[in-house]
């Protein structure tokens, strides 16, 4: 690690609040477009213990948004090229990059008891309710979901709430919907970070036919990464916040 790499952090967080950062255990599912970024807003605060979760290569159209997303990343898994970059910040780091995608199926591997905090940036509609529904059992970690970043062109109305008061984004619906559909709930509250900008239409490709469609990846919508950069990095200052006021109660 570099001598006073983290110097600026440690000035608002203080020493014991820093060894607080450097022992917490956070997982990313998905690092896409909001989850690359707050990977990185984590490391590069002093974060060491970090597992990332994505089964998806980097593509060209990741071009325009994604962190690690580079023409000489293109074909590369996303966990392992996000794992590179992370570790050329710091490699001391501890970065787990696991090439997998969450579902109901694979969800007893990632042992979620053994994190303080579960980040979640998944774009499917299932399987972001199923670790919603898994992690909420839990007595812990903390939960914190990415609503919908695309769509959306205003950084100003970028906002962070419990997922009850989150109004006017579809994809927190879609989840409610789903919820009422299985009859089931959430057992604890957990904050989301989303969007009170109405939603853009798609200037090709047509119209957004319904929700389920939408987050079942059929039709793919425009983002800007502007937006989705945001996202990720209010979940990652949220975690980093969470942390901090810890330290401050003792």
């Amino acid at each position: 690690m570099q001598e006073g790499m983290f110097n600026r952090s440690e000035l608002l967080l203080g020493s014991e609040g820093m060894e607080a950062l450097d022992r917490a255990a956070v997982i990313v599912f998905g690092v896409g477009g909001v989850g690359s970024w707050c990977a990185e807003g984590l490391v590069r605060a002093g974060l060491t213990h970090l597992t990332i979760v994505d089964s998806d290569k980097v593509c060209t159209t990741n071009l325009n948004r994604q962190l690690m997303a580079t023409v000489n990343t293109i074909g590369t898994p996303k966990v392992e090229a996000m794992k590179k970059r992370l570790l050329e910040i710091n490699p001391q780091a501890e970065i787990n990059a696991i090439d997998t995608m969450y579902t109901a199926e694979t969800a007893e591997t990632f042992h979620l008891d053994q994190y303080d905090y579960v980040i979640d940036c998944i774009d499917s509609l299932r399987d972001k309710c199923d670790l919603i529904l898994r992690v909420t059992a839990m007595h812990c970690p903390v939960l914190l979901c990415s609503m919908g970043a695309a769509l959306r062109m205003d950084p100003t109305k970028i906002r962070m709430a419990e997922f009850g008061k989150v109004h006017g984004d579809a994809l927190a619906r879609a989840v409610r919907n789903r919820f009422k559909r299985d009859k089931t709930m959430p057992r604890r509250k957990f904050l989301c970070v989303y969007s009170e900008e109405p939603a853009m239409e798609n200037r090709t490709g047509g119209n957004i036919v319904s929700e389920e469609l939408k987050f079942n990846k059929v039709q793919t919508n425009g983002s800007f990464c502007h937006i989705t950069a945001i996202f990720g990095m209010t979940l990652a200052g949220h975690v980093i916040k969470s942390i901090a006021g810890k330290t401050e109660q003792k």
